[in-house]
């Protein structure tokens, strides 16, 4: 059964040509999807398509093989939380706050949160490795904390499916790293779904099931990360010439970029570089 799907699918923005053309997905329950692609080739605008804070001019997108235009905001908060690229936020909230923000769809009329809820929001927070930050106003965190609180917060909501764009921006190496393999866990243990835009090859190839190409507004290529992150694909969809091997240690798909020296050339008795 699918996950999430969408059936030819063309959305633009006002007037300006489509940025997504005729495309077709469907996600697995319970797959790690990772979208990747150039700047500009849809990828943001898809993941937002999919929890229909866009909705597309032609086709149609499903949750659970149902319309996602008969669901109530409420119902889809309840089965799909977002964490999207920009978590900018102007009033001091605190972290525990963000993230007990996540129970909302789950309260029932409460105006304020019970036990449980504060124990999964702390849950969620140890996860993102955020606990000792819950006091601390949202807006005294660095970009990679505030990430985490996000992505906390998305978490409390115990959702089926999990979108995330760009989650492991502002992050350093080691929750780079942490956060992923979280996520992976909860997508093998427990069965969450999740589709993750990401810039970064090598996490997509290391923690994805399967990678879906853009470019330009279509899928150029769909499938297992070592069908898809080859250097063929990678030179006709990003222009830029790679190596792919495989990594040393875990056997994953590693993509290296190929890296030349600036020429040399002397000028009026000095060195330039051009």
């Amino acid at each position: 059964m699918h996950a999430l799907s969408v059936h030819d699918i063309t959305f633009s923005y006002d007037a300006t040509p489509p940025v997504l053309r005729s495309v077709t997905l469907h996600v697995v329950n319970g797959e790690f999807l990772t979208i990747v692609g150039p700047n500009g080739s849809g990828k943001s605008t898809l993941l937002r398509l999919l929890d229909r804070i866009l909705s597309p001019q032609s086709g149609d997108v499903r949750l659970h093989d149902r319309d996602l235009v008969s669901f109530s905001r409420q119902e889809i908060a309840r089965r799909v939380a977002f964490v999207p690229q920009d978590t900018g936020m102007l009033f001091p909230f605190t972290v525990q706050q963000v993230v007990l923000m996540g129970r909302s769809p789950h309260s029932k009329g409460a105006v304020f949160e019970n036990a449980d809820d504060r124990r999964i929001a702390a849950e969620a927070m140890a996860l993102m490795d955020i606990g000792h930050l819950e006091h601390q106003p949202v807006t005294a965190l660095s970009g990679g904390e505030r990430q985490r609180a996000f992505i906390a917060r998305a978490l409390a909501q115990r959702p089926e499916i999990l979108l995330l764009d760009e989650p492991n921006a502002h992050l350093d190496i080691a929750h780079q790293l942490d956060v992923f393999s979280i996520l992976r866990k909860l997508n093998r243990d427990q069965g969450l779904t999740v589709v993750s835009v990401s810039h970064d090859l090598n996490l997509a190839a290391a923690f994805s099931d399967r990678v879906a190409m853009l470019r330009g507004g279509t899928i150029a290529a769909l499938g297992t990360p070592e069908a898809v992150l080859t250097e063929a694909h990678i030179k006709e969809v990003f222009g830029t010439d790679v190596v792919v091997d495989l990594h040393p240690r875990d056997g994953t798909t590693r993509v290296s970029l190929i890296t030349s020296p600036l020429p040399i050339e002397p000028l009026h008795g000095h060195l330039r570089t051009s």
